[in-house]
């Protein structure tokens, strides 16, 4: 009789629960197909009833992008080109003019030529402006003016360019460009060995794994792994570099979604390379996703020292869904967690200010290492050991931001010889001059504080404060301004490290950047001081 019961109680439970979830199903179904039917006719009657003609290939992908900018900046609509860049990226190769170019509104910048690239054997530096690309002015040209610069190996496009005001003009012979995921590593000193991993393409664990065994025949008993401004890419990659240093079988991702298929746990899957060897990991702010999968999960299960200053803080995870018409759509479908449990997620998308900026996590959630040590969730991963010099600021951000640090490299580089990294000072007669530079480029940026007094200024309760309060608002703003210039002082440190990165590069390309590295930057000193004190080493990982 009991079991009869128990039948009759569950079934109709189960019923409920089926009908309940079908029913919304139904619901969230009926409303997409209603604002897909809406918008069909909205997008056709407005196309010919609009009193000019319109252009419906850029109407909708404006479309397209005022809808997604509601998320977060990592759910995208890709189109051809962009599938194709997408691709290009994960793979490490492509055919070009092997160079790092900004476009701006009206212009176009060489930002990084590589070295024995098409670009660079063309003659083009940092610095140099793009005018015009075969008969097309960039001025002119009101889409992305860098697909012009892409073609084929072997066939040749004429650049005309300003360097220092005087007009120039060249060819460049595109190839085929190789974009290592390590492009550079070498011993620190006898026993130590360097490697920097720079992108989280598909040949990122192979040439880590060919880095590591190369400095450990080369006689390093310790490794210091570098990923200070890699912005991630693939995941499985990242689990692949973590599985170099722990056994395998090991937790490294779990990943949570509304998805149920998204629901998933990684696990390190091959045989590691060296599980024992001492190891310091160094991170900032641009160390992103994958570089924090990777120094998130070797924190967690104690297996590496982490150097320098707060990562990025991405704990979100995309997937590119194909469209019609070879398009796809990035989405984000879940987030990620490191196997201590956290989340290192900094910015919340989904709930913003008055400015509709995303809001900064500020309250954080401990959790235990594998043996025991406390870290945080919810801001990114933060280091054991904290380096000044790697931090930023609002300041070095803007000054980045606005190129006032890359012009001034760019002034540095054509009235200064240099003959070898190790030759390179920047002395403090170099940073007056870039302070003089600072202000005769009339750089501002707006600060918080000044936003606030800005808008409590032109607020309509304004009128209730009188001409005397005004005044004083004012005042204040203008002390505010003449602060920033003696701001340049209290962050010289953060401000001089990434001038000298400028630089150097301007005079010996990137290799000739980690070289002035191994004997000038701090994180590394500090990492191989560190490194050479097995005591303290393992005091960090108790």
């Amino acid at each position: 009789m009991k079991k009869v019961l128990k039948k009759h109680i569950i079934i109709p439970v189960l019923a409920v629960f089926l009908l309940v979830g079908a029913s919304s199903f139904k619901s969230d179904f009926f409303e997409i197909a209603k604002q897909i039917e809406i918008f069909t006719t909205l997008f056709k009657e407005l196309n010919m009833n609009y009193v000019d003609e319109t252009n419906p290939g850029e109407l909708m992908d404006n479309a397209i992008k005022h809808m997604l900018n509601g998320l977060d900046p990592y759910t995208t609509f890709l189109n051809e080109q962009d599938v194709e860049a997408f691709k290009i990226n994960n793979a490490g190769k492509y055919s070009g003019i092997g160079a790092v170019v900004r476009t701006y509104k009206e212009k176009m910048l060489i930002i990084e030529p590589y070295k024995d690239s098409p670009a660079d054997k063309a003659g083009l530096k940092a610095g140099d402006e793009i005018i015009k690309i075969g008969d097309i002015a960039i001025a002119d040209f009101k889409e992305d003016a860098t697909e012009l610069l892409k073609g084929a190996s072997n066939t040749s496009v004429t650049v005309v360019y300003k360097r220092q005001n005087n007009t120039h003009t060249t060819t460049i012979n595109r190839a085929e460009i190789d974009v290592d995921a390590v492009p550079f590593y070498k011993m620190v000193d006898a026993k130590t060995g360097y490697i920097v991993l720079s992108k989280f393409n598909q040949k990122a664990s192979a040439q880590t794994i060919e880095a590591l065994e190369n400095l450990k025949n080369q006689g390093a008993e310790k490794i210091i792994l570098d990923l200070r401004g890699n912005p991630g890419g693939l995941l499985s990659e990242a689990i692949n570099v973590t599985n170099i240093f722990v056994p395998k079988g090991e937790l490294i991702v779990t990943t949570k979604s509304k998805v149920q298929k998204f629901n998933r746990t990684y696990k390190t899957k091959n045989k590691p390379i060296d599980t024992e060897i001492p190891l310091v990991v160094l991170v900032n702010g641009s160390s992103a996703s994958a570089s924090e999968i990777v120094s998130g999960s070797l924190q967690d299960l104690d297996r590496a020292v982490i150097m320098g200053a707060r990562s990025f803080g991405k704990g979100l995870v995309q997937r590119p869904l194909k469209l019609t018409y070879g398009t796809q759509l990035k989405v984000t479908i879940s987030r990620y967690y490191t196997p201590s449990g956290r989340c290192i997620q900094s910015l919340d998308y989904w709930h913003r200010d008055e400015d509709g900026k995303a809001i900064k996590n500020t309250t954080f959630n401990e959790f235990k290492t594998k043996n025991g040590r406390k870290v945080q969730d919810g801001g990114g991963v933060l280091p054991e050991v904290l380096i000044n010099t790697t931090k930023t600021n609002a300041l070095t951000n803007a000054l980045l931001t606005n190129n006032v640090i890359f012009d001034f490299a760019t002034n540095y580089y054509y009235n200064n010889k240099l003959a070898s990294p190790s030759n390179f000072t920047f002395t403090d007669a170099d940073f007056t001059a870039f302070k003089n530079h600072v202000q005769s480029t009339n750089f501002s940026f707006e600060t918080e504080t000044e936003k606030a007094l800005t808008a409590a200024i032109h607020s309509k309760d304004a009128v209730l404060f009188g001409a005397e309060i005004e005044e004083k608002y004012k005042s204040l703003l203008v002390d505010i301004n003449k602060s920033k210039l003696k701001a340049l002082d209290t962050y010289k440190a953060e401000i001089v490290k990434n001038l000298e990165d400028e630089i150097v590069k301007r005079y010996f390309y990137r290799d000739g950047l980690y070289d002035y590295y191994l004997t000038q930057d701090d994180a590394i000193l500090t990492a191989t001081e560190l490194l050479n004190n097995r005591t303290s080493y393992a005091d960090y990982l108790r």
